[in-house]
């Protein structure tokens, strides 16, 4: 998306609620609370929010009309409005729809938003090959996908447990500092903690997994000159983003490990000449650790059989050489459901403007963000988005 490059779109402002597990509460009460948060941050009034853009939520699975009713719900009349369907991918992917929507002039300031309560009620039906070869089969989804990508790797390379296990304590590390994480996971954990715990798809154990749980929240994006005009003085710059649907859908590659992120890596980093080692912290998609391995492999921060050695030569705390997923990330702050994407992309935005508190890292000038979603019969994950932000000078 060669259109951020030139820093016109900026965020000004971040909200979210506390991680809860079984909270008991809507996606529409979660996104109501972070909206009210976020309005109360900016000082922006409800009525200059013309442009809404959302993630779907699986506690409102089956509605047709989810992001009209959601803005009625907060109150909002807008001219531009998007429900993004991409998965883990929807948050960043949202930023992104939304600096183009301001871009072609059909809004002037956008709410993007993450709410979903899949702890308490799950209504989603996912059909396609799911209902058709999956579910007979008893093959439970990504944690079934997940682990034959890990037993892949493990024929390949060999599957890294100890960095594993440093990357799941790295993340843990940071949510001990996150008040926002979810209280069941915030606790103490050591390495031998993980490789001790349960196996439940062999190669997977427990600690490999994100966990459910509820939450929400909120983004507000417009044009740098605009936020200008109004005051901002933190700002944030997406300087580039690029997307891949459904890769590699004829198999070409015959590589089951290959995702899209041998892609939009590339293209993202092309956009604005910068290489993987321009980047000061990592705020990757994390629904299982395999997927950081693989992100680092296919992002170019080391070669194919290497992300166990590069872990284990780089500390990924929030105070070391390159920062992961310093809240926690989702698998030691909690994942609410297909509002997930938005917990690292907070938590990214928190570090940049300055405000991580005890975790702040030491350079948070620079940032790439990632997104996954959706798993595919038989192949790797079918969405990759990769975003590169930068903090205004």
């Amino acid at each position: 998306m060669k259109s951020l490059a030139d820093r016109s779109i900026a965020i000004v402002g971040y909200a979210e609620t506390k991680l809860v597990r079984r909270s008991g509460r809507t996606a529409l009460s979660l996104a109501g609370e972070a909206v009210d948060r976020l309005l109360a941050q900016t000082g922006i009034e409800r009525s200059r929010i013309d442009g809404f853009a959302t993630t779907l939520a699986m506690s409102e699975g089956g509605n047709p009309f989810y992001s009209n009713l959601l803005a009625e719900g907060l109150g909002l009349s807008v001219t531009w409005c998007q429900a993004t369907e991409i998965g883990g991918a929807s948050s960043g992917g949202n930023i992104a729809r939304a600096a183009a929507a301001i871009q072609a002039g059909l809004c002037d300031i956008v709410l993007c938003l993450a709410s979903d309560a899949v702890s308490t009620v799950d209504r989603s039906v996912q059909s396609g090959h799911r209902t058709e070869y999956c579910d007979p089969a008893g093959y439970a989804g990504p944690l079934s996908a997940f682990a034959l990508l890990s037993n892949v790797y493990d024929q390949r390379h060999g599957l890294p447990h100890d960095a594993l296990a440093k990357l799941a304590v790295t993340q843990r590390e940071g949510a001990l500092l996150n008040d926002n994480a979810c209280e069941v996971l915030r606790k103490p954990l050591t390495e031998r903690d993980y490789l001790e715990s349960k196996l439940i798809s062999d190669p997977l154990r427990i600690l490999d997994c994100v966990m459910r749980c509820d939450g929400a929240s909120a983004v507000l994006v417009m044009s740098t000159r605009r936020a200008r005009e109004m005051g901002f003085e933190k700002l944030v710059h997406p300087v580039a983003y690029a997307e891949r649907i459904n890769f590699d859908p004829a198999e070409a590659s015959g590589d089951m490990l290959k995702t899209g992120f041998t892609d939009v890596a590339p293209r993202a980093f092309g956009t604005v000449g910068w290489k993987p080692s321009d980047v000061k912290m990592l705020h990757w998609y994390d629904d299982f650790l395999i997927a950081l391995i693989l992100q680092l492999e296919q992002c170019g921060f080391c070669g194919p059989g290497e992300g166990g050695a590069f872990v284990m030569a780089h500390d990924m705390t929030w105070h070391g050489e390159l920062p992961l997923n310093t809240g926690g990330g989702q698998i030691s702050a909690g994942q609410p459901g297909l509002a997930g994407g938005g917990v690292n992309l907070v938590e990214c935005l928190r570090q940049m403007f300055g405000e991580a508190g005890a975790r702040q890292v030491r350079d948070a000038g620079s940032a790439m963000l990632s997104g996954i979603g959706v798993i595919q019969y038989a192949r790797t994950w079918g969405t990759s988005t990769v975003m590169l932000l930068e903090r205004s000078q």
